[in-house]
């Protein structure tokens, strides 16, 4: 599906180490200076799930697939960016591309890491970025609207899109983002061509310092009081140390590291669900002796639209669905045996799949 999340901040906060972590088919170059990341690194991060490993210890499959999301790495934005100042224009391009934001916000101290905008500020680090991307979405209506003024006046279609755009407009003045205007779903179709940069969900990454990683600090609990009106979560971590767990290939080396820092699991895992949730993804299974896996689905879909993800004859062809769910797999340990005790069902076209549902698809080629 290639559903992606942009990782963006101020310069030097962090966004390199956390991609590197999350990263498990690209690594950017983290290092400290203004503008490292210049082309966006993107990396394909597998979704953990428990579910898959439990299903794959049933079955006995071939290979294990987990499925995956897109995370990309953008340049690091500076005040006056929808202006052009810095990679302005670069960074707001490859911002518009993916639909959701990591925004990664620095939490900690250290006078050995740059940082052009003075004392440690993470509220005021949320604004300048939240500022610059309003400030560009305002560039972006303003200019449609001086377009369909004038159309507006004999086009009823025209009209109602002006509508839309003088409600953005106002929205934007006031220092708001379109995601909290409340359009409804016709209202996005007609200026979703403007893919504008505040109408995707935000996720916030505290990044704070070693000794705050399990209770956060000032820095942190400040940004939480900021966004907690607005809907959005707050994942507290330590990039750094996610990225040295990511380094580890050995599980025994991994666990022992973690267990060092009193972990239970990595940060990452919930940043990944966090994102995964962020985007209104869901999961189901095939689960086959020659392959058990994972796929990722739009909440919501149909059982057509789910089979399309494995393959669009799929859906063109579709006849009807084997659905088992996932818990009735897990109590009846095999197809055969929830087939046997009436835990499998035969769904049609309209069935919407279940986040967890074991699925065998039947179709005309």
């Amino acid at each position: 599906m290639a559903l992606q999340a942009g990782i963006v901040g101020l310069p030097n906060v962090g966004k390199s180490t956390l991609f590197n972590a999350v990263s498990n088919s690209a690594k950017a170059q983290a290092s400290n200076y203004r503008f490292c990341t210049i082309e966006p690194n993107v990396g394909l991060v597998n979704v953990p799930d428990p579910r898959l490993d439990r299903l794959a210890e049933l079955v006995h499959p071939d290979r294990t697939v987990p499925t995956q999301i897109e995370i990309v790495d953008i340049a690091g934005l500076v005040r006056g960016a929808s202006k052009g100042e810095g990679l302005g224009n670069k960074f707001l391009a490859n911002i518009r591309e993916v639909d959701a934001i990591i925004h990664v916000i620095r939490c900690f101290e250290d006078e050995n890491i740059l940082r052009e905008e003075g004392a440690i500020n993470p509220v005021g680090d949320k604004e300048i970025i939240e500022t610059e991307l309003q400030l560009k979405d305002l560039e972006s209506v303003d200019k449609r609207i001086q377009r369909t003024e004038k159309i507006a006046k004999t086009d009823a279609k025209a009209k109602a899109e002006l509508e839309i755009l003088l409600r953005c407009k106002e929205h934007l003045e006031k220092g708001r983002n379109i995601i909290s205007l409340g359009l409804s779903k016709d209202d996005k179709a007609a200026i979703a061509d403007l893919f504008l940069l505040t109408d995707k969900p935000v996720l916030y990454v505290a990044n704070v310092d070693e000794a705050s990683m399990h209770t956060g600090n000032k820095f942190s609990e400040a940004l939480k009081e900021a966004v907690k009106n607005e809907g959005n979560e707050v994942i507290v971590m330590t990039n750094a140390i996610e990225a040295q767990i990511a380094e580890f290939e050995n599980p025994d080396d991994k666990a022992m590291f973690m267990e060092e820092y009193k972990m239970t699991e990595p940060a990452l895992d919930r940043l990944i669900h966090t994102t995964y949730k962020l985007l209104n993804l869901s999961t189901y299974f095939t689960a086959g002796v020659q392959e058990v896996r994972a796929w990722t689905i739009h909440q919501g879909w149909k059982a057509p639209q789910a089979a399309s993800v494995i393959h669009t004859d799929f859906e063109k062809g579709f006849i009807k669905a084997e659905v088992i769910a996932y818990d009735d797999f897990l109590q009846y340990k095999s197809e055969a045996a929830c087939r046997e005790n009436g835990r499998l069902r035969i769904e049609g076209k309209e069935y919407i799949v279940k986040d967890g549902d074991v699925m065998h698809f039947r179709f005309n080629v």
